[in-house]
C-alpha cells in the first residue's frame, strides 16, 4: 500500500508595506502600491504552475507574511485564495494565517470578507501599548488603532487571533514592558508573540544605535523571564522561545519549520523545504516576476537536504520548543549516538538550564535565554562524535586493505 505524501504549508510572501519599520530586515517595498496588481497576477501564475507538484499532498497551513499582507487589499487577497481554493487541495480544517499592521485592518466588513474567503487567523503586529516606544522604531501606528484592529478581528468573527510584541525597545523600561503586556493580556487573544529587539545590521536602527537608549541585557532577561511568568499564569502555555498560545492555538503553519514539516514557498525571498530540497526566490520583485513570467533564473538558495542528514536542523530546531528532543528519536532517526548530546544537556541541567520531561530534554525559560551557546555546544559534542566515528572507520578500512 503506498504511503500518503505529507501534509504540506504553503508560504505567500507579501512583501508591500505602507512605511518601512527601523528594525525590519525583511525583504519589503513601501510605497510601491503601482506594482500591486501586477504582483498578484505573476503570484496567481506561479500558483497555478505549482498546483501539480502538490496534488498528493494535503495542504493543512497557508500563511501570507511580509511585509504587510493587509495593505494588499481585500480584493486582491480574495483572488488569491479562491484559485487556492480551486487547485490546491486544502484541509477542510486548514489554518489560513494573514498577517496584518493595526493602521490596515480597521474596517471589520473587510475582514469579515477576508473570514468569508478562507482565512481564520490573523497575525497583528502590535508590538507595543506605548505610542513613544511604536514611533521610536518607526511604527505607523497607535496603540488606539491596535485596539480598534482586535475589535474589528473579533466582530468579524475570527476567533483565532495572535498578537505580536517586542521587548527591549528604544527608552523602554520594565514598568512600560509590564503595562504592554498587561493592556494586551486584556484584549484577549488566543495567542501571543514576543520578541526581543534585534539591531540587524543595515537596518536604519542599527545605524542609529549609538544614539538610542536601548535596555541592556539583562533588563531584557529580566522582562522576558516576567513575561513567560505573567503568560503562563494567565493561561497561554510557552511552546517555543518567543511563542505563547492558549490550548489548541499553537501556530501550526510555524511549527511546521521548527518540526522540519515540509513547506513550499512563493514569493521574492520566500524559503521551501519541499521535496528534500530547501531552496529559496531572489530578494527583488522585478526578477521574481520576471522569472515567473519569462522563464528568468529566480533560485537564489537551492542544497537537497536527504532525511538522514538533518540531525543538526532537529537539534537547533528542537531545542527552541518546549517539545524538546528525545533520546531514541533522535538515534532512530538519524542513527547517531545521543549520548554526547545528552553529557552536554546534563551539565546544563545542573545550573537549571535544561530539563528532562516525560524522557525528553528541553531548554527552560532561563536557558532559552541562552539558547545559542548551549545549541552551540550541543552541535559541537555532535561534530566531535561524527569525527570520532569517521576517523574509526578510516582506521578499520586500512586494516582491512
Amino acid at each position: 500500500m503506498k504511503k500518503p505524501s505529507p501534509p504540506l504549508g504553503l508560504y505567500l510572501h507579501i512583501p508591500f508595506c505602507k512605511s518601512k519599520c527601523l528594525y525590519c530586515d525583511f525583504y519589503s517595498l513601501p510605497q510601491r502600491e503601482e506594482k500591486m496588481d501586477e504582483y498578484t497576477e505573476v503570484l496567481l501564475r506561479h500558483l497555478e504552475e505549482m498546483a501539480p507538484r502538490a496534488a498528493g499532498h494535503r495542504i493543512d497551513t497557508v500563511y501570507f507574511g511580509g511585509g504587510t499582507p493587509s495593505y494588499l487589499g481585500v480584493r486582491r487577497l480574495e483572488k488569491l485564495l479562491k484559485c487556492l481554493k480551486k487547485r490546491y487541495p486544502l484541509e477542510k480544517d486548514a489554518e489560513l494565517t494573514l498577517e496584518a499592521n493595526p493602521d490596515s485592518l480597521d474596517d471589520w466588513r473587510a475582514v469579515r470578507a477576508l473570514r468569508r474567503a478562507g482565512i481564520n487567523r490573523i497575525s497583528l503586529g502590535v508590538q507595543s501599548a506605548d505610542d513613544c516606544e511604536l514611533k521610536a522604531i518607526g511604527r505607523i501606528h497607535t496603540f488606539a488603532q491596535a485596539e480598534a484592529a482586535v475589535q474589528a478581528v473579533r466582530k468579524a468573527k475570527i476567533h483565532n487571533l495572535s498578537l505580536d510584541l517586542i521587548y527591549g525597545l528604544p527608552g523602554q523600561s520594565m514598568a512600560s514592558w509590564q503595562n504592554t503586556v498587561k493592556r494586551v493580556l486584556d484584549l484577549e487573544p488566543e495567542h501571543l508573540s514576543c520578541y526581543g529587539l534585534k539591531v540587524e545590521e543595515g537596518t536604519p536602527l542599527f545605524r542609529m544605535q549609538s544614539t538610542l537608549d536601548l535596555p541592556d541585557d539583562d533588563l531584557q532577561a529580566d522582562m522576558y523571564l516576567w513575561a513567560v511568568a505573567c503568560l503562563a499564569e494567565r493561561g497561554y502555555a510557552q511552546y517555543e522561545i518567543s511563542n505563547f498560545a492558549k490550548p489548541g492555538f499553537a501556530s501550526r503553519h510555524n511549527l511546521k519549520y521548527w518540526l522540519l514539516e515540509e513547506y513550499a514557498g512563493f514569493g521574492p525571498g520566500a524559503h521551501s523545504d519541499f521535496g528534500d530540497v530547501r531552496y529559496a526566490y531572489v530578494r527583488d520583485l522585478e526578477g521574481y516576476c520576471r522569472g515567473v513570467t519569462e522563464g528568468a533564473d529566480m533560485i537564489a538558495e537551492n542544497e537537497r537536504i536527504p532525511p538522514r542528514k538533518r540531525d543538526l536542523e532537529y537539534l537547533m530546531l528542537g531545542l527552541r520548543l518546549t517539545h524538546g528532543i528525545e533520546k531514541r528519536e533522535f538515534e532512530n532517526r538519524f542513527r547517531l549516538p545521543f549520548a554526547p548530546i545528552q553529557a552536554v544537556l546534563e551539565r546544563f541541567r545542573e545550573t537549571g538550564h535544561a530539563a528532562q520531561t516525560d524522557g525528553r530534554w528541553h531548554l527552560t525559560p532561563e536557558g532559552f535565554l541562552l539558547s545559542n551557546q548551549i545549541i552551540g555546544q550541543v552541535l559541537e559534542a555532535l561534530g566531535q562524535e561524527k569525527l570520532r566515528r569517521e576517523k574509526a572507520a578510516e582506521a578499520h578500512d586500512f586494516r582491512v586493505r
